[in-house]
């Protein structure tokens, strides 16, 4: 037994050595094939996000950095804007006439990546860290909860570890906020009301409810080879009084006082240079060159378009009085009984019982439409009670790369009205199957690419791809004979439209957010409390809603222009390949593979 331990712990340190060698050859040194640099530039990246390690699952690098926080000072920040340039500079000095088809594509898409981190660096302090949707105050909570797994007594010991880092996390955060405070990029007032209480209400509630505390007991009473189980949960009590609950007090002082600066002006347009800053959000999240104009354009005619196909389907379910709107229509099935859950914990359960049973039944379809399919299983879970008033309908995370643990299609069932029965296939289908679960998941899987293309985030091709995969469930045959379940599915795609007026709206036309809640009440017929989430969402993150719609516009024009010019070698389930096995991309990269696929079935 003594030599099996000591073979197996050569082993290890070998390991180590190995990957020690790696980093170090990587980080330090230029990387002799364009290959090598792909990954170092990734590794680069990496080592500064140990949150983003643990919550990706990374072998190797989650076990070294899972006892740390990110730094985000200042003067961090701005080491790593002169590092994104100097990235951007190397990619840029490879000779492309020596790189293949597959290296080519890989550094367009991460010189589109670094080009844009370049052109953000203006604008590095234009933004709302701690914001009722998805500020740092909220997600660190989350991050400890979901993020960091416990195997192990030293997992463990990590865990306080990264408690007592809140205190300098926090401390950086403050630094910026002040620096932002003498730019006047100051949040609206509701922002400033939500945050103080929603930290306010976590600082006072007691230990056995801290979710810094449940979660950590709960993983521990999961691993049997932790003994002394009460002496670290002592420690992570002490942790959270000593080291959290004083950060998050700093935040809300700080902002108890900052709210005597704040005002009710919404848009990013208050900013200094916030026109422009604007209109880099817009292209930065569509990966197009599409001006705030343009977009409010677009999302009027599609909303226009939506509503016209809603009324017709409305009239064929025996709605049929003109003098109404399609919104009054709406309302009235929202207060239907026969869509609404019962206000319990048991009609929680069953809701997301129900949601389980819609993706096995889409489930059963995907082989004929899909050759390629996601390893990772898909779990269903509620939001998180402490997150769950803020936070949005629904929304997926990834499986991490390790496979600790599947994907997760979290809904939000804090008000489980806004849940409504013929509404809930659509969203399973954006979050889950065919949607973020089987995109993300297949890229992440993939071989024979460089790390960062398995990674690298694409608002417009994700969130298209999820968009389209509610058409393409509709075109699979799911809502034939459910025509409230398609009502619901035509909704979602009137919502994403509105999205595009409404984001334009507050950002580009000045409009205040009583008026964006207003027209999105009045042309989508969603339940209020998730209109409110919604418009206060895009206030603190302009341009990402922008992305959605066109997204999908531009995977569905590809597809007819594939069907339009291939006529009987049109293969659905090769054109999605096209889009799924390259991994995220913009836009105008996408259009290039499906272009590129359409010359070669031409010539076969």
């Amino acid at each position: 037994m003594k030599k099996i331990l000591k073979i197996i712990k050569y082993l290890v340190l070998t390991a180590l050595v190995i990957v020690l060698v790696f980093l170090i050859n990587v980080i330090w040194f230029k990387p002799f094939s364009i290959n090598h640099y792909y990954e170092k530039v990734f590794i680069e990246f990496m080592l500064e996000e140990p949150e983003m390690i643990s919550a990706l699952g990374i072998p190797v690098l989650s076990g070294m950095y899972n006892d740390k926080l990110s730094d985000i000072s200042l003067e961090t920040q701005l080491r790593k804007q002169k590092d994104i340039e100097e990235s951007l500079r190397t990619l840029q000095s490879y000779n492309k006439d020596k790189q293949s088809e597959e290296q080519l594509l890989s550094s367009r898409i991460l010189e589109w990546f670094l080009s844009d981190m370049v052109e953000s660096n203006k604008y590095y302090l234009h933004n709302y860290p701690v914001n009722q949707s998805f500020g740092i105050q909220a997600g660190m909570l989350s991050f400890m909860e979901s993020s960091h797994n416990i195997k192990s007594e030293k997992d463990a010991l990590a865990y306080i570890k990264r408690l007592e880092a809140f205190e300098t996390k926090f401390g950086q955060l403050l630094e910026g906020l002040k620096s932002r405070e003498e730019l006047n990029v100051i949040p609206p007032t509701f922002v400033i009301e939500k945050v103080i209480l929603e930290m306010t209400n976590f600082v006072n509630s007691p230990m056995n409810e801290n979710i810094l505390f449940t979660s950590f007991e709960k993983k521990i009473n999961e691993v049997e080879d932790i003994e002394n189980k009460q002496e670290l949960l002592g420690k992570v009590e002490l942790a959270v009084n000593e080291f959290v609950a004083p950060a998050y007090q700093s935040l809300i002082d700080y902002f108890a006082e900052l709210e005597e600066k704040a005002t009710t002006d919404d848009g990013v347009w208050k900013f200094p240079d916030g026109e422009e800053f604007y209109a880099y959000q817009v292209r930065s999240h569509t990966t197009l060159d599409i001006t705030p104009k343009e977009v409010h354009e677009l999302g009027l005619k599609e909303v226009s378009r939506i509503q016209s196909e809603m009324r017709k389907l409305l009239y064929s379910l025996g709605y049929s009085d003109t003098t109404k709107s399609i919104n009054v229509y709406m309302d009235e099935l929202s207060m239907n009984p026969e869509f609404i859950y019962e206000d319990s914990d048991e009609g929680r359960e069953q809701c997301l019982v129900d949601f389980n049973k819609i993706i096995d039944e889409i489930n059963l379809e995907v082989d004929n439409y899909f050759n390629v399919k996601p390893k990772a299983g898909l779990e269903i879970k509620r939001v998180p009670e402490f997150n769950e008033a803020t936070a949005p309908g629904g929304y997926y995370s990834m499986a991490p790369m390790d496979g600790s643990r599947p994907g997760i299609f979290y809904v939000n069932l804090y008000d489980i009205k806004a849940n409504l029965k013929y509404t809930m296939p659509t969203l399973a289908f954006h979050e889950g199957v065919p949607g973020h679960h089987f995109q993300i998941s297949i890229a992440s899987e993939l071989e024979g690419v460089p790390t960062f293309r398995k990674l690298v985030p694409f608002t417009a091709y994700a969130e298209g791809w999820a968009m389209y995969s509610e058409q393409l469930a509709y075109e699979m045959g799911y809502y034939k004979n459910k025509p409230y379940a398609n009502l619901g599915r035509l909704q979602s795609e009137l919502f994403r439209a509105v999205r595009l007026v409404v984001d334009s709206g507050i950002h580009y036309k000045k409009w205040t957010r009583e008026e964006a809640i207003q027209y999105m009440l009045e042309n989508t017929g969603m339940a209020n409390s998730e209109v409110v989430s919604e418009i206060e969402r895009y206030i603190v993150t302009p341009g990402q809603a922008c992305a959605y719609k066109v997204g999908m516009i531009k995977v569905l024009q590809l597809r007819e222009k594939a069907k339009a010019e291939l006529k009987d070698k049109f293969d659905l389930k090769e054109f999605h390949d096209v889009v799924l096995k390259n991994g995220a991309v913009p836009l105008d990269i996408l259009d290039e593979l499906v272009h590129e696929y359409i010359s070669i079935k031409k010539a076969v």
